[in-house]
C-alpha cells in the first residue's frame, strides 16, 4: 500500500502539467500572427492545445445538475435542487417542482458509487421529472473528507441507504442502478427487520451485480483473479497535501478512469482525435455531443479505500449478497425477510459490464415475498449504460418501471403517464 503521499501529488502534478500545456498550445498557436500562415498545422496545434485543456481540467470539477426546468402537461416549472439529508460521505438531495399538482410517485434513485458522481444519473432524473417526485444520493468526493469523519465501507453505505429510506417513508419507491443494486436490497432487508414500517413500496433494480458468478464479464473476472493484497499496493494511496482529506487512504479517480479509458483505449483515442480536427475545422462547439459526454465521463471522484476494497472482497469475492450472508454491524442480514416490497429487476442483454443473470439473481433470494410481487425485464440490444439513460432506457424501460411502480402503490394514480418533455439548460 502507498502508505505515503508522493504517489496521489504525482498523479495531479501531471494532470496540472497536461492541463497548463493544452493551455499554453492554446494560447501560443491562437496568435493572430498565425493568419498569415496558409498551413494548417497552427490551427491544428491550438485545437488539440484546446481539447487537452479541456479534458484535463474536467477531471478535478463536480459537473452541474443543469436542470432548471421541467415540462409536464404542456406547462413549464422551475426546478430547484434542495439538499434533505446531509452526511459527511454522501446527501440526500430532491428536485423540489413547484407545480400545483405534484405527482405521487415519490421515487429514490440510488447512484453509484463507482467513480462518477451522481450526475451521471443527470438524464434519468429528468426523464422521471415530469411524472415523479424525485429524489437521489449525492455522494461525496473522498479527497474532500476529514479523516476525522473515520471510515465508510459497504457497511456503512448500506446504513446511509437505509437511512435515506427513513426519511422518506413507507410510501418510496427506490431505483438502484448498477454498483449499489446489492447493498439497496441489503438495506431494504435490513429494515425489514429493524424498522418494517420504513420499507419502501418497490424496488427496481438496475444491472446490478447481486450474483456477479451468474454470468461472467471483463469485470468478474477481474475480481475473482486478482488478489486483495495487489489492489491494496497498486490502486490504494493516500489523499496528498492541498486536499480537506489529507491522508485519507483512497481509490483515486485518475485510477479508476485510467482503467476506464483502457477498457476502449480505441474508441477512445479516435474521438479526441476527431474532435481536435472539428476544433480546427471550427466545426466543433462548446456543448456539441463530444463535449457532452467527455464533460461527464472524465469528471471522476475519489472512493474510500475500504470501500472499495470490501466490495471487491465482499460482493465479488466472497459473494455475500448473493449468498444472503451479508453482515451489518454484527448483525447477519437476511435478504428472505422482505415481505412488503415489491421487487423488479432490469437488465440489458447487451450488458457488458453486469451480464443478464447476474441481477435478476435477486428474485431467487426474495423467498418471502409473493411471485405476484416480483418481476422482471431484460432490454434487447442495450449496455450497459443504455439500461438507465439511454434510448432504451427513455422508449421502453421507463414506462416499464413506472407502471410497476404504480402497480404496487399505496394509492393507484389515474390515468396514463405523462408525456415525456422535459427543457434542460
Amino acid at each position: 500500500m502507498n502508505q505515503n503521499f508522493a504517489t496521489y501529488d504525482l498523479f495531479e502534478s501531471y494532470r496540472l502539467g497536461s492541463e497548463w500545456m493544452g493551455a499554453t498550445a492554446k494560447a501560443y498557436w491562437s496568435n493572430p500572427v498565425f493568419g498569415l500562415s496558409h498551413s494548417p498545422l497552427p490551427a491544428t496545434f491550438a485545437a488539440w492545445g484546446e481539447v487537452t485543456e479541456r479534458a484535463f481540467s474536467r477531471m478535478v470539477t463536480k459537473p452541474d445538475w443543469g436542470i432548471d426546468s421541467v415540462v409536464t402537461a404542456g406547462r413549464e416549472y422551475v426546478v430547484k435542487v434542495e439538499t434533505v439529508l446531509t452526511r459527511p460521505f454522501g446527501d440526500l438531495i430532491q428536485f423540489r417542482v413547484d407545480r400545483p399538482n405534484p405527482p405521487n410517485r415519490r421515487v429514490l434513485l440510488i447512484a453509484p458509487m463507482s467513480g462518477h458522481y451522481a450526475t451521471l444519473l443527470r438524464n434519468t432524473v429528468r426523464s422521471l421529472l415530469p411524472n415523479c417526485d424525485v429524489f437521489i444520493t449525492d455522494w461525496h468526493n473522498a479527497r474532500d473528507i476529514p479523516v476525522s469523519e473515520g471510515k465508510f465501507d459497504i457497511e456503512d453505505f448500506t446504513i446511509y441507504l437505509a437511512d435515506f429510506m427513513k426519511e422518506m417513508g413507507r410510501d418510496t419507491h427506490v431505483i438502484a442502478v448498477c454498483q449499489p443494486a446489492p447493498l439497496a436490497l441489503a438495506a431494504v432487508a435490513y429494515l425489514a427487520e429493524t424498522d418494517p414500517e420504513s420499507q419502501p413500496r418497490t424496488m427496481t433494480l438496475i444491472g446490478g451485480p447481486i450474483d456477479p458468478d451468474a454470468a461472467a464479464t471483463e469485470v468478474t473476472d477481474f475480481g475473482r483473479r486478482v488478489t486483495m493484497g495487489h489492489l491494496e499496493r497498486t490502486v490504494i494511496q493516500r489523499v496528498g497535501v492541498k486536499h480537506k482529506g489529507f491522508g485519507r487512504l483512497v481509490y483515486p479517480g485518475a485510477v479508476q478512469l485510467s482503467s476506464f479509458i483502457s477498457m476502449n483505449l480505441g474508441s477512445h483515442a479516435e474521438a479526441f482525435s476527431n474532435q481536435i480536427g472539428r476544433v480546427a475545422r471550427e466545426e466543433a462547439a462548446d456543448h456539441d455531443r463530444h463535449n457532452t459526454f467527455y464533460d461527464e465521463y472524465l469528471a471522476v471522484m475519489d472512493m474510500t479505500g475500504e470501500f472499495y476494497l470490501s466490495t471487491v472482497e465482499r460482493i465479488f469475492k466472497g459473494r455475500e449478497i448473493a449468498n444472503n450472508e451479508f453482515v451489518i454491524k454484527g448483525h447477519k442480514v437476511d435478504i428472505s425477510k422482505i415481505t412488503r416490497t415489491a421487487v423488479k429487476t432490469v437488465e440489458g442483454m447487451d450488458d457488458d459490464i453486469t451480464a443478464p443473470g447476474q441481477c435478476i439473481a435477486a428474485l431467487d433470494l426474495l423467498t418471502g415475498l409473493p411471485d405476484s410481487m416480483k418481476a422482471s425485464h431484460v432490454e434487447p440490444g442495450a449496455g450497459h449504460y443504455g439500461i438507465f439513460s439511454g434510448k432504451a432506457w427513455r422508449k421502453n424501460i421507463r414506462p416499464i418501471v413506472i407502471n410497476f411502480i404504480d402497480a404496487n402503490a399505496a394509492d393507484k394514480p389515474e390515468g396514463n403517464v405523462t408525456p415525456l418533455t422535459t427543457k434542460p439548460a
